[in-house]
């Protein structure tokens, strides 16, 4: 065998482990050189695993390494988009980022960019081209070759990862700063290391129902319970004073007649919507959950059981239902949900002949669904409904004349459009509230509600001129019994369900 044939997969692994090392200084936030001898041996490391790989499986090393480099421009344009969207770098835990961005293409590209997804396409043509009819013309290698210097690099990589695991980095997982101590590749590999073992943290759910004991009498009687976790919804009269206060008139006339409300803290900001959801349902702070707070729904589907809200309601003899007018395997719901105690969970194809506003599923039809299940109800009920109208990108609708006098009490400055159409969604929203306490008059038994926000919407324009908010949502708590004290509280997520329970009085 040539040297130049010999040591080329270990030349062509040098190039790409320098070169991902000067593309890193392409993200934002952007990493220093300034790290750790472990995390530089762990980036090495896995490029050279992945680089050994590529060049057993393509036969050549430049091709595999031609192959890396592009691929890992790609991600850092996708963390890029990300980080610009969201605040948040790229986590290993991403990962589905890239088949989503196939199956649901209107919700990822949009944020991701038409010209970065162009580049990206563009590059892996290239790619494939190259592989196909020019490979071979710059250095031929026999399978035999290729498997043993695919396989001694990948050996030399491994290597490298050990040493840097025997005592291993210590992860805040706060991504940002995790980024800037530790490298773009570190970072991948220890979250991706993390994530496989999962979480050891309890429920406050966990024993609650064996714990309770109902007053005499209360059990035949007990409340319907309808949780509305209402897509993007937070207050946006607070961000900007020029809208009418019209336009959340049912959410004041809920919050002056409610048991609690006030601004809520949520883990998510601008997306990632099942932080909240996972965070509201088992009760469980999403900061202790380690790398799987970046989506706890996948440890759930890979047999973590947590108790749950759902659970609970369900000991107590509750049907359990849960509403998305959406696809049921987003976010793997179909298979989370009922592990997470419910009995029903109804997706897009409840919503077949249901009313759009947008491109979704309109708020009010999620409204005439959730009634229609109380209404007919023999049982006590416990509906959780994750609305969708509001989901952007919110920068693909279009306003018209008419929307300017309808939301706000002045023009708006220029590149509010994403705000105009925010308000619009957002006004339906308010219209859902106002069906639900009206509904509640002609329910067989009281009505509890709780709604409350994911995450605040993405509208970059509209944050650069009044300033990014901080994250909170808005929630309500309110009783169809009659008008509470309306106390202003804030709130966590995490303490919200439990919240609602007691002051339902279901907790004995």
């Amino acid at each position: 065998m040539r040297a130049d044939v010999a040591f080329a997969p270990l030349a062509a692994a040098a190039l790409v482990v320098a070169a991902a090392a000067i593309l890193e200084l392409l993200l934002r936030p952007r990493p220093g050189f300034q790290r750790p001898w472990r995390a530089w041996a762990l980036h090495a490391g896995a490029l050279c695993v992945i680089s050994g790989v590529l060049t057993a499986l393509l036969g050549n090393p430049w091709l595999a390494a031609g192959c890396l480099t592009v691929l890992f421009l790609i991600l850092v344009l996708v963390a890029n988009a990300k980080a610009a969207s969201l605040d948040e770098p790229f986590v290993f835990q991403d990962y589905e980022y890239f088949t989503d961005m196939i199956r649901y293409p209107r919700l990822y590209i949009p944020f991701f960019g038409w010209g970065n997804f162009l580049v990206s396409v563009a590059g892996g043509l290239a790619l494939l081209y190259f592989a196909v009819a020019e490979a071979g013309s710059l250095l031929r290698f026999d399978w035999g070759a290729s498997l043993l210097g695919g396989g001694a690099l990948a050996a030399l990589g491994l290597a490298c990862v050990r040493a840097a695991d025997r005592a291993p980095l210590s992860m805040s997982f706060d991504p940002r700063q995790d980024l800037l101590a530790y490298g773009f590749v570190a970072c991948l590999w220890r979250y991706g290391v993390s994530s496989r073992a999962l979480p050891a943290v309890s429920s406050p759910f966990e024993g609650l129902a064996s714990s309770v004991s109902l007053p005499r009498g209360r059990q035949g009687f007990l409340p319907h319970m309808v949780a509305v976790q209402s897509e993007s919804f937070f207050d946006p009269r607070r961000l900007y004073p020029g809208i009418r206060p019209e336009v959340l008139a049912e959410y004041d006339k809920l919050k002056a007649q409610s048991r609690a409300w006030g601004s809520l803290r949520v883990p998510a900001w601008g997306a990632n919507t099942i932080r909240t959801e996972f965070s509201f349902l088992s009760g469980v702070d999403n900061a202790v959950l380690g790398a799987h707070r970046f989506n706890p729904y996948r440890a759930v589907a890979r047999g973590w059981k947590v108790a749950t809200l759902a659970a609970f309601l369900r000991g107590l003899g509750y049907r359990t239902v849960c509403i998305h007018p959406y696809s049921r395997s987003f976010y793997l719901r179909d298979k989370v949900m009922p592990r997470l105690g419910f009995d029903d969970f109804w997706g897009i194809e409840r919503f077949a002949h249901a009313r759009r506003f947008g491109p979704y599923v309109g708020d009010t039809s999620v409204a005439d669904v959730i009634l229609e299940t109380l209404q007919s109800a023999a049982t006590p009920t416990f509906v959780f409904a994750i609305t969708m109208e509001n989901h952007g990108p919110l920068h693909l609708e279009k306003v018209v004349p008419a929307d300017e006098g309808q939301l706000y009490t002045a023009t708006p400055p220029e590149g509010f459009e994403d705000l105009t159409v925010y308000l619009r969604h957002i006004r339906n929203a308010d219209a859902m509230i106002g069906m639900l306490a009206a509904g509640a008059s002609v329910c067989n038994r009281p009505l509890e509600l709780c709604w409350f926000g994911d995450h605040v919407p993405i509208m970059p324009k509209v944050y650069a001129a009044l300033g990014k908010p901080c994250g909170d949502m808005e929630y309500v708590l309110w009783s169809g019994c009659g008008a509470g004290d309306a106390a202003r509280r804030e709130a966590g997520v995490g303490r919200l369900a439990m919240t609602w329970l007691d002051n339902a009085t279901l907790l004995g």
